[in-house]
Protein backbone atom coordinates (compact mmCIF):
# COMPACT_ATOMS: atom_id res chain seq x y z
CA UNK A 1 0.00 0.00 0.00
CA UNK A 2 1.20 3.20 -0.82
CA UNK A 3 2.24 5.48 1.97
CA UNK A 4 -0.19 9.06 1.95
CA UNK A 5 1.79 12.52 0.74
CA UNK A 6 2.80 15.45 2.89
CA UNK A 7 0.20 17.49 1.49
CA UNK A 8 -2.35 14.62 1.86
CA UNK A 9 -1.08 14.02 5.52
CA UNK A 10 -1.51 18.49 6.21
CA UNK A 11 -4.91 18.27 4.60
CA UNK A 12 -6.07 15.77 6.74
CA UNK A 13 -4.64 17.14 10.11
CA UNK A 14 -6.03 21.01 8.92
CA UNK A 15 -9.77 19.48 8.70
CA UNK A 16 -9.68 17.79 11.93
CA UNK A 17 -11.22 21.10 13.99
CA UNK A 18 -13.82 21.51 11.33
CA UNK A 19 -14.91 17.70 11.96
CA UNK A 20 -14.43 18.28 15.39
CA UNK A 21 -16.90 21.77 15.76
CA UNK A 22 -19.28 19.91 13.45
CA UNK A 23 -19.76 17.05 15.93
CA UNK A 24 -19.90 19.44 19.34
CA UNK A 25 -23.40 19.42 20.17
CA UNK A 26 -25.22 22.59 22.30
CA UNK A 27 -24.61 23.00 24.95
CA UNK A 28 -20.80 21.80 25.22
CA UNK A 29 -20.61 24.41 28.86
CA UNK A 30 -22.35 25.53 31.08
CA UNK A 31 -24.67 28.49 30.77
CA UNK A 32 -25.47 31.45 33.08
CA UNK A 33 -29.22 32.62 34.09
CA UNK A 34 -28.91 36.22 34.65
CA UNK A 35 -31.75 37.76 37.28
CA UNK A 36 -32.00 41.27 37.67
CA UNK A 37 -33.52 41.12 40.79
CA UNK A 38 -32.61 40.06 44.45
CA UNK A 39 -32.89 36.54 45.77
CA UNK A 40 -35.38 35.15 46.95
CA UNK A 41 -38.35 37.38 44.74
CA UNK A 42 -40.46 35.26 42.95
CA UNK A 43 -38.88 36.09 39.36
CA UNK A 44 -36.18 34.41 41.08
CA UNK A 45 -37.63 31.68 42.60
CA UNK A 46 -39.12 30.61 39.11
CA UNK A 47 -35.71 31.21 37.52
CA UNK A 48 -33.90 28.91 39.85
CA UNK A 49 -37.16 26.47 39.38
CA UNK A 50 -36.27 26.56 35.96
CA UNK A 51 -32.14 26.61 35.93
CA UNK A 52 -32.62 23.27 38.25
CA UNK A 53 -35.06 21.75 35.35
CA UNK A 54 -33.00 22.92 32.80
CA UNK A 55 -29.47 21.61 33.94
CA UNK A 56 -30.83 18.45 34.39
CA UNK A 57 -32.59 18.15 30.70
CA UNK A 58 -29.27 19.94 29.09
CA UNK A 59 -26.70 18.14 31.16
CA UNK A 60 -24.96 21.30 31.97
CA UNK A 61 -25.05 23.55 34.43
CA UNK A 62 -27.67 26.46 34.64
CA UNK A 63 -25.90 29.10 37.02
CA UNK A 64 -28.32 31.76 38.28
CA UNK A 65 -26.37 35.07 38.38
CA UNK A 66 -28.28 37.52 40.59
CA UNK A 67 -27.68 41.65 38.96
CA UNK A 68 -30.33 43.61 40.69
CA UNK A 69 -30.40 47.51 40.92
CA UNK A 70 -30.83 50.42 38.48
CA UNK A 71 -34.84 49.55 37.80
CA UNK A 72 -33.97 45.87 37.01
CA UNK A 73 -31.89 47.28 34.22
CA UNK A 74 -28.62 46.90 35.38
CA UNK A 75 -28.59 43.03 34.74
CA UNK A 76 -30.77 43.42 31.67
CA UNK A 77 -27.76 45.25 30.07
CA UNK A 78 -25.08 42.83 30.88
CA UNK A 79 -27.05 39.92 29.28
CA UNK A 80 -27.35 42.21 26.15
CA UNK A 81 -23.45 42.55 26.02
CA UNK A 82 -23.50 38.73 25.88
CA UNK A 83 -22.05 37.18 23.02
CA UNK A 84 -25.23 35.36 21.08
CA UNK A 85 -24.70 32.25 21.76
CA UNK A 86 -27.53 30.95 23.97
CA UNK A 87 -25.22 30.59 26.78
CA UNK A 88 -26.65 33.68 28.58
CA UNK A 89 -30.26 33.40 29.56
CA UNK A 90 -32.24 36.47 31.45
CA UNK A 91 -35.20 36.66 33.29
CA UNK A 92 -37.36 39.48 32.99
CA UNK A 93 -40.74 40.42 34.12
CA UNK A 94 -43.09 43.51 33.14
CA UNK A 95 -40.92 46.02 34.43
CA UNK A 96 -38.65 45.51 31.62
CA UNK A 97 -41.84 45.68 29.53
CA UNK A 98 -42.35 49.05 30.93
CA UNK A 99 -38.08 50.27 30.92
CA UNK A 100 -38.88 49.88 27.24
CA UNK A 101 -40.44 53.31 27.08
CA UNK A 102 -40.66 54.88 30.52
CA UNK A 103 -36.54 55.03 30.98
CA UNK A 104 -34.88 57.95 28.93
CA UNK A 105 -32.11 56.80 27.08
CA UNK A 106 -32.29 53.25 27.53
CA UNK A 107 -28.96 51.49 27.49
CA UNK A 108 -30.16 48.52 25.22
CA UNK A 109 -33.56 47.78 22.99
CA UNK A 110 -35.46 45.31 24.37
CA UNK A 111 -37.14 44.18 21.47
CA UNK A 112 -33.92 44.17 18.80
CA UNK A 113 -31.50 43.03 21.54
CA UNK A 114 -33.19 39.98 22.74
CA UNK A 115 -35.12 36.89 21.63
CA UNK A 116 -37.90 35.28 23.57
CA UNK A 117 -37.64 31.89 24.73
CA UNK A 118 -40.75 31.13 26.64
CA UNK A 119 -43.37 33.52 29.17
CA UNK A 120 -42.81 31.09 31.92
CA UNK A 121 -46.01 32.17 34.18
CA UNK A 122 -47.83 35.13 36.05
CA UNK A 123 -49.18 36.18 38.87
CA UNK A 124 -52.35 39.11 39.16
CA UNK A 125 -52.20 41.68 41.49
CA UNK A 126 -54.52 42.16 44.41
CA UNK A 127 -57.03 45.50 45.09
CA UNK A 128 -56.03 45.87 49.01
CA UNK A 129 -57.51 47.79 52.10
CA UNK A 130 -56.98 47.13 55.58
CA UNK A 131 -59.19 45.41 57.53
CA UNK A 132 -60.70 48.33 59.92
CA UNK A 133 -61.21 50.19 55.88
CA UNK A 134 -65.08 51.22 55.33
CA UNK A 135 -64.91 50.20 51.37
CA UNK A 136 -65.92 46.54 51.43
CA UNK A 137 -65.77 46.43 47.22
CA UNK A 138 -63.94 47.55 44.50
CA UNK A 139 -67.01 49.73 43.17
CA UNK A 140 -67.13 51.55 47.19
CA UNK A 141 -63.27 52.18 46.93
CA UNK A 142 -63.26 53.73 43.21
CA UNK A 143 -65.84 56.17 43.78
CA UNK A 144 -64.55 57.36 47.26
CA UNK A 145 -61.03 57.93 44.74
CA UNK A 146 -63.29 60.49 42.96
CA UNK A 147 -64.05 62.34 46.36
CA UNK A 148 -61.66 62.08 48.65
CA UNK A 149 -57.74 62.44 48.75
CA UNK A 150 -55.66 59.36 49.20
CA UNK A 151 -52.18 57.55 49.19
CA UNK A 152 -51.38 54.83 47.67
CA UNK A 153 -48.22 52.69 48.20
CA UNK A 154 -46.37 50.89 45.40
CA UNK A 155 -42.63 49.26 45.19
CA UNK A 156 -41.97 52.07 42.87
CA UNK A 157 -41.87 53.92 39.63
CA UNK A 158 -43.36 52.18 36.38
CA UNK A 159 -43.64 48.94 39.03
CA UNK A 160 -47.08 46.48 38.07
CA UNK A 161 -48.49 48.08 41.09
CA UNK A 162 -47.88 51.41 39.99
CA UNK A 163 -49.13 50.85 36.45
CA UNK A 164 -51.96 49.20 38.16
CA UNK A 165 -52.98 52.70 40.50
CA UNK A 166 -52.61 54.58 37.20
CA UNK A 167 -55.28 52.58 35.62
CA UNK A 168 -57.27 53.13 38.72
CA UNK A 169 -56.80 56.72 38.27
CA UNK A 170 -57.67 56.42 34.94
CA UNK A 171 -60.67 54.23 35.32
CA UNK A 172 -62.13 56.22 38.21
CA UNK A 173 -61.21 60.05 36.47
CA UNK A 174 -59.75 60.44 40.21
CA UNK A 175 -57.22 63.24 38.90
CA UNK A 176 -54.94 64.38 41.54
CA UNK A 177 -57.08 62.92 44.64
CA UNK A 178 -54.46 59.39 44.61
CA UNK A 179 -50.85 60.45 45.92
CA UNK A 180 -48.29 57.77 44.86
CA UNK A 181 -45.94 57.07 47.25
CA UNK A 182 -42.85 55.29 46.02
CA UNK A 183 -41.42 52.27 48.18
CA UNK A 184 -38.08 50.03 47.75
CA UNK A 185 -39.61 46.95 47.79
CA UNK A 186 -43.38 45.43 48.09
CA UNK A 187 -42.86 44.31 51.73
CA UNK A 188 -42.74 47.82 53.00
CA UNK A 189 -46.07 48.69 51.49
CA UNK A 190 -48.05 45.99 52.85
CA UNK A 191 -46.89 46.65 55.98
CA UNK A 192 -47.67 50.20 55.83
CA UNK A 193 -51.06 49.49 54.91
CA UNK A 194 -51.59 47.63 57.62
CA UNK A 195 -50.40 49.81 59.97
CA UNK A 196 -52.40 52.15 58.45
CA UNK A 197 -50.22 55.22 57.04
CA UNK A 198 -51.65 54.23 53.40
CA UNK A 199 -55.53 54.22 52.18
CA UNK A 200 -54.86 51.10 49.58
CA UNK A 201 -52.27 49.32 47.38
CA UNK A 202 -52.31 46.73 44.76
CA UNK A 203 -49.20 44.59 45.44
CA UNK A 204 -48.81 41.36 44.04
CA UNK A 205 -50.44 38.53 45.21
CA UNK A 206 -47.86 37.03 47.16
CA UNK A 207 -46.82 39.69 48.61
CA UNK A 208 -50.05 40.46 50.66
CA UNK A 209 -51.50 36.91 50.87
CA UNK A 210 -50.56 36.03 54.49
CA UNK A 211 -51.94 39.32 55.63
CA UNK A 212 -55.21 38.61 53.16
CA UNK A 213 -55.92 35.32 54.61
CA UNK A 214 -54.86 36.35 58.16
CA UNK A 215 -57.46 39.00 58.15
CA UNK A 216 -55.14 41.89 58.57
CA UNK A 217 -55.80 42.98 54.88
CA UNK A 218 -59.49 43.23 52.59
CA UNK A 219 -59.18 42.28 49.47
CA UNK A 220 -61.87 43.32 47.07
CA UNK A 221 -60.64 41.91 43.63
CA UNK A 222 -57.34 40.14 41.52
CA UNK A 223 -56.57 41.62 38.87
CA UNK A 224 -55.72 38.56 36.27
CA UNK A 225 -58.40 37.17 34.00
CA UNK A 226 -59.55 34.75 36.58
CA UNK A 227 -60.34 34.08 39.99
CA UNK A 228 -57.07 32.84 41.70
CA UNK A 229 -57.63 29.61 43.69
CA UNK A 230 -55.81 31.18 46.47
CA UNK A 231 -58.77 33.28 46.87
CA UNK A 232 -61.22 31.71 44.93
CA UNK A 233 -64.53 34.15 46.85
CA UNK A 234 -62.59 37.32 45.62
CA UNK A 235 -63.89 38.86 42.44
CA UNK A 236 -61.83 39.66 39.10
CA UNK A 237 -61.49 43.74 38.63
CA UNK A 238 -63.55 42.70 36.20
CA UNK A 239 -66.12 41.03 37.65
CA UNK A 240 -66.19 43.89 40.49
CA UNK A 241 -67.01 46.49 37.65
CA UNK A 242 -63.18 47.17 36.48
CA UNK A 243 -62.10 45.23 33.77
CA UNK A 244 -59.91 48.11 32.85
CA UNK A 245 -57.83 47.36 35.79
CA UNK A 246 -56.90 43.32 34.26
CA UNK A 247 -52.80 43.29 34.44
CA UNK A 248 -50.74 40.44 35.63
CA UNK A 249 -47.22 40.70 36.95
CA UNK A 250 -45.15 37.91 34.44
CA UNK A 251 -42.07 36.61 34.42
CA UNK A 252 -40.27 35.10 30.82
CA UNK A 253 -36.82 34.42 29.69
CA UNK A 254 -34.83 35.95 26.94
CA UNK A 255 -31.78 35.16 25.03
CA UNK A 256 -29.17 37.39 22.73
CA UNK A 257 -31.02 38.00 19.65
CA UNK A 258 -29.48 36.22 16.80
CA UNK A 259 -28.58 32.91 18.96
CA UNK A 260 -27.75 29.80 16.69
CA UNK A 261 -31.16 28.26 15.44
CA UNK A 262 -30.33 24.91 16.94
CA UNK A 263 -29.53 26.73 20.08
CA UNK A 264 -33.11 28.16 20.37
CA UNK A 265 -34.41 25.21 19.34
CA UNK A 266 -32.86 23.67 22.01
CA UNK A 267 -33.38 25.87 24.61
CA UNK A 268 -37.39 26.27 23.76
CA UNK A 269 -38.13 22.33 23.57
CA UNK A 270 -36.25 22.24 26.72
CA UNK A 271 -38.13 25.16 28.63
CA UNK A 272 -41.42 24.02 27.53
CA UNK A 273 -40.92 20.40 29.26
CA UNK A 274 -39.67 21.74 32.22
CA UNK A 275 -42.40 23.89 32.90
CA UNK A 276 -44.76 20.78 32.58
CA UNK A 277 -42.74 19.13 35.47
CA UNK A 278 -44.99 18.20 37.92
CA UNK A 279 -42.60 18.86 41.02
CA UNK A 280 -42.07 22.79 39.19
CA UNK A 281 -45.39 22.95 38.47
CA UNK A 282 -46.35 22.55 42.46
CA UNK A 283 -43.84 24.51 43.27
CA UNK A 284 -44.36 27.54 41.06
CA UNK A 285 -48.27 27.08 41.48
CA UNK A 286 -47.55 27.83 45.31
CA UNK A 287 -46.01 30.64 45.01
CA UNK A 288 -48.90 32.18 43.14
CA UNK A 289 -48.01 31.39 39.64
CA UNK A 290 -50.02 30.34 36.98
CA UNK A 291 -47.83 28.57 35.04
CA UNK A 292 -47.43 28.98 31.31
CA UNK A 293 -44.39 28.46 29.36
CA UNK A 294 -45.58 29.35 25.89
CA UNK A 295 -43.51 28.50 22.69
CA UNK A 296 -40.94 31.49 21.52
CA UNK A 297 -43.90 32.68 18.82
CA UNK A 298 -46.19 33.46 21.19
CA UNK A 299 -43.89 34.46 23.62
CA UNK A 300 -42.50 37.21 20.91
CA UNK A 301 -45.84 38.44 19.98
CA UNK A 302 -47.21 38.65 24.02
CA UNK A 303 -43.99 40.75 24.61
CA UNK A 304 -44.29 43.24 21.82
CA UNK A 305 -47.87 43.37 22.79
CA UNK A 306 -46.79 44.02 26.60
CA UNK A 307 -44.25 46.88 25.72
CA UNK A 308 -47.05 48.84 23.18
CA UNK A 309 -49.82 48.47 26.09
CA UNK A 310 -47.68 50.11 28.41
CA UNK A 311 -45.72 52.69 26.29
CA UNK A 312 -49.31 54.25 26.11
CA UNK A 313 -50.20 54.31 29.67
CA UNK A 314 -46.49 55.56 30.56
CA UNK A 315 -47.53 58.67 28.02
CA UNK A 316 -51.38 59.17 28.85
CA UNK A 317 -50.63 59.14 32.72
CA UNK A 318 -46.97 61.24 32.55
CA UNK A 319 -45.02 58.92 34.31
CA UNK A 320 -41.61 59.95 34.68
CA UNK A 321 -38.40 57.28 35.34
CA UNK A 322 -35.51 58.24 36.52
CA UNK A 323 -32.67 59.38 33.66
Amino acid sequence: MPHPTRRALIGAAAALPLAAQAQTVWPDRPLRYIVPFAPAGITDMMARLLAQQLTDRLGRPVVVENRPGGAAMIGADAASKAPPDGYTLLAITLTHAVNASLVPNPPYDLLRAFSAISVLGAVPLVAVVRRESPYTTLADLVAATRTRPMSVGTPGTGSPPHLALELIRQAARAGGNLTHVPYRGGGPVVTDLVAGTLDFAVPNLPECLPQIQGGLLRALAVTGPARHRSLPDVPTAAEAGLPALTITNWTAVLTSAGAPAPAMARLAAETQASMRDPALVRRAEEAGFDVLGWDPARSEAFLREEVQRWAKLVAEAGIRGEP
